[in-house]
């Protein structure tokens, strides 16, 4: 079953405002959400960060839709705690919850106050990570010593079926590689034929077979000037390449970064278009790569609009 989900921008909006967009997006046919878990904006124009932890309780209370979120453990977050919340949650709600786990950004883990280690040791960190939560999860008591100190873990409140753990990936090296642990996929749009190269080495690297999920990055307005105008507005400080943005230390720099980033240079990273039709072409297009579960963001401000005419014209054409 193909899944088209709504993007809870937690950089761009306060959480009781997510909590209304989540529950107006399943009333319009959205049947799945995704969340990122940043303690930080993307730029100063976007300006919000609340905790999604917290957020998800409430938004898998007030509706039916499946959740995930895009963690990174082993910085910031004990994996020990993040083991615990993620099978608190899924105990709760069965089957309808699933982590994506990444190697992070600077920009996030930096309060701290630790260094950042290079991408081969985050890639090790995480790995360690996703074996101590499987771990705890399985009623395992875990010792560890590491990248991550455990001492004597023991989770005893578990859900009768663990949530599945994606691998987040935006290269063609990271793919192949969670190919090789994760229970799937989960990357950010690109150009089919970018986008393939990605779905390719996931498989190469073990993934044949396991589920893939997109997170498709549009903005859609009514006016096409308008779509084009509110992705630069709101998202120009993210379309830098994965170590640009997994290495800058502030919202402050990423927005300098960004200071020469035009309106046009966003065709290329996100899908712009005023045109329901054309969404549906390229969703299609991902669903044919083999994707199953599409978590939609409309980078632009404009979401009550958005939600009602994908809603209208867009979900049932794919859900048909």
């Amino acid at each position: 079953m193909i899944k088209l989900g709504y993007h809870a921008s937690h950089e761009q909006f306060k959480p009781s405002t997510l909590l209304k967009f989540v529950q107006m997006a399943e009333q319009a046919g959205f049947n799945a959400s995704l969340s990122s878990d940043h303690y930080a904006p993307w730029s100063l124009d976007q300006g919000e960060s609340g905790f999604a932890w917290s957020w998800l309780g409430a938004a898998m209370q007030a509706t039916n839709l499946s959740f995930g979120i895009v963690n990174a453990p082993g910085q910031r977050y004990h994996p020990a705690i993040i083991a615990q919340a993620a099978a608190t949650l899924a105990e709760m709600f069965p089957d309808r919850f699933f982590v994506a786990m990444g190697s992070g950004q600077y920009i996030n883990e930096h309060i701290t106050g630790g260094p950042w280690p290079v991408k081969q040791d985050r890639n090790a960190r995480l790995k360690e990570c996703v074996d101590i939560i499987r771990a705890l999860w399985a009623g395992e008591t875990v010792t560890h010593h590491g990248f991550v100190q455990v001492e004597e873990a023991t989770l005893y409140t578990r859900p009768v079926t663990p949530p599945k753990i994606i691998g987040a990936a935006i290269t063609e090296e990271t793919a192949r590689w969670v190919g090789s642990w994760a229970d799937g996929l989960i990357t950010v749009s690109k150009p089919p034929k970018e986008l393939k190269k990605m779905v390719d080495a996931f498989r190469e690297g073990g993934g044949e077979g396991k589920p893939m999920y997109l997170k498709v990055q549009l903005s859609y307005a009514d006016d096409e000037q308008q779509a084009l105008q509110g992705a630069h507005d709101q998202w120009r400080s993210n379309i830098f390449p994965s170590p640009v943005l997994s290495d800058l230390r502030t919202a402050k720099q990423l927005e300098q970064a960004a200071s020469f980033v035009r309106e046009e240079d966003l065709r290329e990273h996100v899908r712009i278009s005023s045109d329901p039709s054309q969404h549906i072409e390229w969703l299609q297009q991902d669903i044919d790569l083999g994707f199953t579960q599409l978590m939609l963001h409309n980078v632009n401000l404009q979401q009550e609009r958005y939600i009602e005419v994908f809603g209208e014209k867009v979900i049932p054409q794919l859900l048909k």
